[in-house]
């Protein structure tokens, strides 16, 4: 999110005319610009249209931020996976023996016996190695639905694990 001072919107909000942000310049279209190249509007009519001007760019600030907040990548997370620890169930089904937890996770996602929320978080906890915190934050939930999630999964692979 870019900074509010810096934002279309306030910089619109807090000028006294209508104000355009361009890629190399800023126009700003006075009270005295508008009734001069618009004969028969009044000044009431520019007070609407910069009121309509400020609604429209508060509405993209917040378009912005609510889309930034949805829409965050699972591939911006790369410097955060060192930071991500293994689960205590991960790590004792490695210990045993990695290919057989392998294999057993590989069985699980293939018997489609998850469902695709499970699967996904499953797939981004055991293999992405993202935290329950970093898949909650990606996905707009609580990290315990994501917890309860990844549980159900791994009490199913457990399944897989010991019968192989």
């Amino acid at each position: 999110m870019k900074n509010y001072k810096d934002s279309d919107y306030a910089l619109n909000k807090f000028s006294e005319g209508i104000v355009y942000r361009f890629a190399d310049r800023i126009v700003e279209i006075t009270l005295e610009d508008y009734l001069s190249e618009n004969p028969g509007k009044t000044a009431e009519d520019f007070l609407e249209l910069k009121a309509l001007s400020d609604e429209i760019y508060h509405q993209q600030v917040i378009d912005e931020n609510r889309t930034s907040r949805l829409n965050v990548s699972i591939n911006g997370l790369e410097d955060t996976e060192a930071l991500a620890t293994a689960s205590l169930d991960v790590e004792l089904i490695h210990k045993k023996d990695t290919e057989k937890a392998i294999e057993s996770a590989r069985q699980l996602l293939d018997s489609g016996g998850l469902t695709e929320v499970q699967r996904r978080r499953f797939l981004l906890h055991f293999f992405q190695g993202l935290s329950y915190r970093q898949i909650a934050s990606c996905e707009g939930v609580h990290f315990t639905s994501v917890h309860e999630s990844i549980k159900a999964a791994t009490a199913k692979l457990q399944s897989f694990f010991d019968i192989g």
